[in-house]
């Protein structure tokens, strides 16, 4: 007499399902995800069990889950930047210091061509550039300059940024697929010595990123940080994941 097999669980059922549809390079790193009800229509079966299907595939690292916004599929951890894209203000309250930014300058405006340069895109089409300074305990940390590609971040135009600096709510919204760093010693220019309170031609930390989804830069990024208050890590270990 054969043995009888017990069908798998359904929730099961669908986590490998769209498993295999990650694994087959069906749905790219930074792709979303079919919303919930969505999948709870394709499956015919509860918005419970598709929850627990894709609480399983974020536990694994397959997908990444944000609030407001859906599941996207994540970046392999052999692809990762070896710099991780932080969020000031997670670092800073982090360390225990009280946060807050403050928005310096605020201007929608045609791509002009060193906005085209710096994005590494064509000219045309329309930017978001921004100027903010970020705190820890009432002192200057950062100051961020920053250009967004309106083509692929449409929702700036409406936001504020209010509640969430710009890194913080890009990061919250919009997928990335891969990100470049570019790390450089300078020295403080008087816009940049008065808005960190420092001396003039103070040594200094400046990381320039662009962060792009598939071949379409979402933005650039400048962030320039006192020298003497800020050091770079990074934990990994030879042809193996980094250390989170």
């Amino acid at each position: 007499m054969s043995e009888l097999v017990s069908p798998l669980p359904r929730y099961l059922e669908i986590q490998r399902d769209l498993q295999a549809r990650i694994a087959s390079g069906q749905w790219i790193p930074g792709s979303r995800v079919p919303a919930e009800h969505e999948l709870q229509a394709q499956y015919h079966c509860s918005r419970m069990t598709v929850n627990k299907a894709l609480s399983a595939l974020a536990k694994a690292g397959l997908i990444i889950r944000r609030r407001r916004s859906g599941s996207f599929v994540a970046m392999p951890r052999s692809q990762e930047t070896i710099l991780n894209i932080q969020d000031i203000k997670a670092e800073i309250l982090a360390k225990g210091k009280a946060y807050r930014f403050e928005i310096l300058t605020r201007q929608e405006r045609a791509m002009t061509t060193d906005d085209a340069l710096q994005l590494r895109v064509t000219p045309g089409g329309r930017v978001l550039a921004l100027s903010v300074r970020h705190f820890a305990n009432e002192h200057p940390f950062v100051v961020e300059d920053r250009l967004m590609n309106l083509a692929i971040v449409p929702a700036a135009r409406e936001e504020r940024f209010v509640v969430s600096p710009p890194g913080t709510w890009l990061l919250d919204v919009v997928p990335w697929t891969n990100a470049e760093h570019v790390i450089q010693a300078e020295l403080a220019d008087q816009r940049i010595a008065t808005l960190l309170g420092i001396p003039k031609k103070s040594a200094c930390l400046a990381i320039e990123r662009r962060t792009w989804q598939g071949d379409a830069t979402i933005t650039w990024v400048r962030l320039t940080y006192p020298g003497d208050r800020h050091q770079l890590t990074s934990h990994f270990r030879p042809g193996g994941p980094l250390i989170p």
